[in-house]
């Protein structure tokens, strides 16, 4: 963890910002936008970019990956600016624990993987882009998003103490646990083979 330097005021207005900027559901907004089907009517039910690639639309999936892991990095980037590193952390936290859980959905959101890249892309971009770099890979290679998710989400703290930002790891741990959380009926779809891949329908 990076040295507390902020005030308790401050860390708790960096929870809110971050919470608030998180659970704008940027799946559901772009899919009405483009006239789309409801996201969460379809495939895995979530409001993520995978999913509504799952609409046929690559550019509502492209711009819905841009906007979830956006919102991630805005809310680092402007608590980092107003307070300091450990604000940072905390926005980023509470950024991606509103992108999970939106109370404008009755705290039923995405799976958080733009968001998790998009926060670490904004606290440390070595990390962000080794991490997305992983995903990637690990996407291409397998044809499966999901997994791609997963492998980048266990490897982010390794890369984290690699390239220098340990004091990430702690915040980085809390992540990646969630992220194997919010995709448990992933894995047990890929350890039965049932699990769908990039760009079904």
């Amino acid at each position: 963890m990076p040295e507390l330097t902020s005030g308790p005021l401050a860390l708790i207005l960096a929870a809110m910002l971050g919470y608030l900027l998180g659970s704008v559901p940027f799946g559901l907004l772009v899919t009405r936008a483009m006239g789309l089907d409801d996201p969460r009517g379809i495939g895995s039910g979530n409001i993520g970019a995978t999913n509504v690639l799952r609409t046929g639309s690559k550019p509502a999936a492209l711009a819905t990956l841009l906007l979830d892991g956006g919102k991630g990095a805005v809310a680092v980037l402007v608590a980092r600016a107003l307070s300091g590193a450990d604000a940072a952390q905390v926005a980023g936290l509470a950024a991606f624990l509103g992108h999970l859980y939106p109370v404008w959905l009755k705290f039923r959101g995405g799976k958080g993987v733009a968001t998790f890249i998009g926060t670490l892309l904004a606290l440390a971009w070595p990390v962000g882009i080794a991490t997305c770099g992983t995903w990637l890979v690990a996407a291409v290679v397998t044809r499966r998003s999901s997994l791609g998710a997963l492998v980048s989400a266990a490897l982010a703290a390794v890369w984290a103490g690699f390239l220098g930002y340990g004091a990430m790891s702690i915040l980085i741990l809390i992540l990646a646990t969630l992220v194997f959380w919010r995709h448990r009926t992933n894995i047990a779809r890929i350890l039965n083979g049932t699990e769908p891949r990039i760009g079904r329908k």
